[in-house]
């Protein structure tokens, strides 16, 4: 059984905590939970039954971990994870992995050297459609893509802002980029291949936060497709959509929902066997805000880490999209069309711990 530990325990930790305190997944247990927040601690930590600690170092000395799970604020995730790679145990990291590649490098530095496994959540590369759009791109069923599109039309009211001041803000969180969109900015550039050029441009709408709410951004892909991100948190009165769309000359595929969680069209030039229960088979309703693909993320974690093989978003896959969505940035401050691969020079996001 192995044992995982929480960093973190505010609003995404209680997914987490479920989990891993109901025994939700097979072959691990919560063993104990730390925030710098007592009262947070302690909610979690009695809810689950479970020692909880305000200091992390004392919980990694005191606790038989197997496996920490940070979820910290974005800005703190860099330095959280070097300090913990210390401890020899493996390491899952929140979404994004950190705000600056600098800060990315460093952790993957630290766990290489530290000999431990990093891992970064992206669940919604579980999730039951999505799952099988892969498949259908790795079959070569599209033929030449043409064109990917994801879709981040949510609502977060300024109440969700005002909860924590680190959000919205850019030492710390980012925007809608960064923080709510950020698996659609990975699924779409894991599904279309490497990005060759970005262009973008942003708003702060309605949020009264540091960073942007609202955004558009054109891009092309190596392979010559093009694609578009649109993403605001600025929908009233509440979530619209969390989708993505593929079209190539074979065929096209949408995944709407508010989840990417709802397969909405499969279509394909030349059919194959079990296209037609395509839409029915593989449309899951995610249980919650967070999608379907927290339980089989966590459940290809403990198979990497109890057969050592090799996993789906490892520190190098979660850098790719941070690059991204740092390019994207440094777009928008620029107004140019930015090319990857470069180092920031204007992106207002972070700061090197």
């Amino acid at each position: 059984m192995l044992k995982f530990a929480l960093i973190g325990c505010g609003r995404i930790a209680k997914r987490h905590a479920e989990l891993l305190g109901l025994k939700q997944i097979e072959g691990a247990q919560l063993a104990a939970v730390c925030d710098l927040s007592p009262s947070k601690a302690k909610s979690i930590g009695d809810r689950f039954s479970v020692p909880y600690y305000t200091d992390m170092h004392q919980m990694m000395q005191e606790k038989d971990i197997d496996a920490v799970v940070v979820l910290t604020e974005s800005g703190n995730h860099a330095r959280n994870v070097v300090d913990l790679a210390q401890y020899g145990k493996h390491i899952i990291v929140e979404k994004p992995m950190a705000l600056t590649l600098d800060d990315a490098d460093a952790m993957i530095r630290a766990c290489d050297n530290a000999g431990v496994k990093l891992f970064v959540v992206k669940q919604n590369r579980f999730n039951v459609p999505v799952v099988k759009l892969r498949e259908a791109l790795e079959q070569g069923r599209f033929g030449k893509l043409i064109l990917g599109t994801v879709r981040v039309r949510w609502c977060r009211p300024q109440e969700y802002y005002d909860q924590a001041p680190w959000r919205g803000t850019w030492a710390m969180d980012g925007g809608v980029l960064t923080n709510q969109a950020s698996h659609h900015v990975d699924m779409l550039e894991w599904m279309l291949g490497e990005v060759d050029s970005v262009f973008a441009r942003s708003t702060t709408a309605l949020a009264k936060i540091e960073a942007e709410d609202t955004a558009v951004v054109t891009l092309k892909f190596r392979n010559g497709a093009l694609g578009i991100i649109e993403a605001t948190t600025a929908v009233r009165p509440k979530d619209l959509e969390g989708s993505i769309s593929v079209l190539g000359e074979g065929g096209t595929v949408e995944i709407a929902g508010f989840a990417v969680n709802k397969m909405k069209v499969w279509n394909f030039v030349e059919s194959m066997p079990g296209d037609d229960a395509v839409m029915e088979t593989y449309s899951v309703n995610p249980p919650n805000v967070y999608g379907f693909g927290h339980q089989a993320y966590y459940e290809h974690v403990v198979d990497c880490i109890k057969n050592n093989r090799r996993h789906l978003v490892d520190g190098l896959e979660g850098r790719k999209s941070l690059e991204l969505i740092n390019a994207i940035y440094e777009s928008i401050e620029t107004g140019k069309e930015v090319h990857l691969r470069f180092r920031p020079q204007h992106c207002k996001l972070g700061g090197s711990f």
